[in-house]
């Protein structure tokens, strides 16, 4: 059941379906996916800057983990801000912490 959370998180829909048929040919019960949330919504390169910005990385920070310009991390905060509703990096934070129950979103980040 947890791989299956990940692979429908991850949104791999293939896997995940393959996942459910194989849990219910052993009995186990599946419940079909959820609504996403708000942060499943964004890219997986959005979501990396997310948690790196999260985490208290500047944008120069996060561009040179990523490898991309101070300025495309800008575009990308500001996809993800409008997309979430949000208005700041501590609003972010929090609602990554939010999302992810007890952890921090800090601790779901990139290594350095």
């Amino acid at each position: 059941r947890r791989a299956l959370h990940v692979l429908e998180r991850l949104g791999a829909e293939p896997w995940a379906r393959r996942a459910r048929s194989e849990l219910r040919a052993t009995g186990g019960r599946a419940a079909e996916p959820a609504a996403a949330t708000p942060v499943e919504e964004l890219t997986p390169h959005e979501l990396q800057v997310a948690l790196l910005v999260a985490g208290g990385r500047t944008n120069r920070e996060v561009g040179a983990a990523l490898f991309l310009s101070a300025k495309t991390i800008e575009h990308h905060l500001s996809a993800i801000y409008r997309k979430l509703g949000l208005r700041s990096r501590t609003q972010l934070a929090a609602m990554l912490a939010d999302e992810t129950g007890e952890q921090s979103a800090a601790g779901l980040a990139l290594p350095r």
